[in-house]
């Protein structure tokens, strides 16, 4: 047996305990096993969401779709295929009223602030947004707010039901999860009556199914980066070009200042396509002709956001004739980004409220619990992680502690995908955490109770081992930091020598002891100690301290004055993270 195996076996058999006994490897499988389709309409909530579970794309699926995605008109017109089977067209999109945003980094925070920004001025709104934290209905708003439990059960199955009477030999009739929610969110707004649609892309643009939406009312593009290579591209001016994708004739698009190299694609595509492209100004630009704007999103990232957010709300607005806006600049050309400043106006009342009340899960998030302080961004790219880290750094500044008290740092961390996990936690290293914790993106061994956390694209070893090889990769950083010569005979290669679970690999001359876990729900009952107000589990897995370093950890601790937990890596760990802390997200 490969040493990869046998920890994880180790790892099966220590942590991975429900109810019925030690998990085995045929039960991880039957842990992820899909459930099948319910045979009658009207169906629970969970009912529906198992059956959405069914849709979800395996790992052969995946490689299938990068081979076509050289092909945009395969994957677009595949998406206005499905559309047309559920009774809709294209053109019926055009009543929604769409803001169409893409991005590397922010594009959800975008939406959200222009979302919030637009529903101030009394109009009815919907969002379409990627991915959900805790329930899969929240990637469906309505005036801000999820689309209940009810209306997703009966949209879903009178969707699901429409698609089912194309199906044949070829078993096409129903398109993959995440074409299926767009095209669920499409008949939403439209039967919903909303004013407007907030779209954010799911990845890239050009292919994203999203992009089958003909004529947006404005586009919008954050922040670039490094993301989804195996589908996007390894530099940024591929992924820039897939991201001006969603340009389109005659329809203003608006972006941040980005790398030179992929602001040129990105003005090159919409000259290409002859769509107006402008650059927003700095969010000081429109402050120094009004008051200073306050955020509801923390972190100096998200005043780049708020201002694409601006641009994008006041084009709406523009387009559809709103009076109470006023331009105090027109828009003129940007000698050096050699494209054109979009307009310096003051921003409205509502504009301000909006971006003052803006809400948004899991992105900059603070929870304050008794001696604990979590804090939540699922950040996952290089860029929006060194952001974070600089959010991190500045709100332990602001809560810095002068009574002398003990304080422990801890990260918990999770990376997923074609991610480069070692460049992720290289940039947490300067946060000098006395643990690192790393555990999989699901709440507890068995998910079957909860739909909404299933993930069939995995299987339960997958997902241990990823976790193996961050603690592999957090170890090595460790010891490369503390002794350079330590560094020639440290590998990240899981199959290499290693320690056990929940042990320090050894040696480990560095501050930070670092520890796995099998699920978020053990990973936050060592962290917490009992002692967050909210999370109060009954009972303690049995095997949660058998390791003297979390042992001595869980004393340390339970003496602490203070704790300061950083979640980030993955927005889905910070979903888990945050179902468990704030039970109200899942009622």
């Amino acid at each position: 047996m490969s040493w990869a195996r046998s920890r994880l076996c180790s790892t099966l058999s220590l942590a991975a305990v429900s109810a019925r006994g030690a998990i085995t490897e045929g039960a991880s499988r039957r842990w992820l096993s899909a459930w099948p389709a319910p045979q009658e309409p009207g169906m629970e909530y969970q009912d529906a969401v198992r059956t959405l579970n069914t849709l979800q794309t395996n790992a052969s699926y995946l490689e299938q779709v990068k081979r076509q995605r050289s092909d945009p008109q395969t994957q677009l017109e595949a998406m206005e295929m499905y559309l047309a089977r559920s009774g809709l067209q294209v053109e019926d999109l055009n009543r929604l009223n769409i803001i169409h945003v893409t991005g590397t980094k922010g594009k959800g925070s975008t939406c959200a602030f222009t979302e919030r920004i637009l529903r101030n001025y009394g109009l009815k709104t919907g969002f379409f947004s990627s991915p959900h934290m805790v329930q899969v209905r929240e990637r469906i708003r309505i005036n801000g707010k999820p689309i209940s439990p009810e209306l997703f059960t009966k949209h879903f199955w009178r969707l699901y039901n429409q698609l089912e009477e194309f199906k044949d030999d070829s078993h096409v009739s129903m398109p993959s999860y995440f074409r299926f929610l767009t095209l669920m969110a499409f008949h939403v707004f439209l039967q919903e009556k909303v004013d407007l649609a907030v779209v954010e892309v799911g990845i890239g643009g050009a292919f994203d199914c999203t992009n089958i939406i003909r004529k947006p009312v404005v586009c919008g593009v954050s922040s670039l980066g490094i993301d989804h290579t195996s589908l996007l591209g390894d530099t940024v001016e591929k992924i820039a070009w897939q991201k001006g994708g969603i340009f389109k004739p005659g329809v203003p698009a608006f972006t941040v200042v980005q790398p030179e190299g992929s602001l040129a694609v990105l003005r090159d595509r919409a000259q290409q396509i002859s769509c107006p492209l402008y650059l927003c100004p700095p969010l000081e630009a429109l402050e120094e002709v009004g008051l200073p704007l306050s955020l509801g999103l923390e972190g100096e990232h998200q005043r780049s956001n708020a201002a694409l957010a601006l641009q994008l709300a006041h084009c709406w607005l523009e387009q559809q004739d709103h009076q109470d806006i006023q331009e105090l600049k027109g828009s003129r050309p940007s000698i050096r980004w050699q494209l054109p400043l979009a307009p310096v106006f003051r921003p409205t009342p509502h504009m301000r409220r909006g971006l003052r009340d803006t809400v948004w899960p899991g992105r900059t998030q603070i929870l304050q619990r008794g001696p604990l302080t979590w804090y939540l961004d699922g950040a996952h790219t290089t860029s929006s992680v060194q952001a974070c880290v600089h959010w991190y750094r500045q709100s332990l500044e602001r809560s810095k502690r002068t009574d002398g008290g003990s304080e422990v740092h801890i990260l918990l961390f999770n990376s997923t995908g074609d991610r480069d996990s070692a460049a992720l936690l290289k940039l947490l290293q300067p946060c000098q955490f006395d643990y690192a914790v790393f555990c999989p993106n699901v709440t507890e061994v068995s998910s079957i109770g909860n739909a909404d956390q299933q993930n069939f694209t995995v299987t339960l070893d997958q997902v241990l081992l990823r976790c193996l090889q961050h603690q592999q990769h957090w170890n090595c950083l460790a010891e490369k930091q503390a002794s350079s010569n330590l560094w020639s005979s440290c590998s990240p290669d899981p199959a290499g020598p290693g320690s056990l679970l929940l042990a320090p690999h050894p040696p480990q001359p560095a501050r930070t002891s670092s520890l796995v876990f099998s699920c978020i729900s053990h990973a936050l009952l060592w962290v917490s100690q009992g002692r967050d107000p909210i999370f109060q589990p009954q009972s303690l897995p049995r095997n949660l301290l058998n390791h003297p370093t979390a042992n001595s950890g869980a004393s340390i601790l339970r003496e602490a004055a203070a704790i300061h937990v950083l979640v980030t890596g993955s927005l889905h760990l910070v979903g888990g993270v945050l179902k468990l802390l704030d039970p109200s997200m899942s009622q």
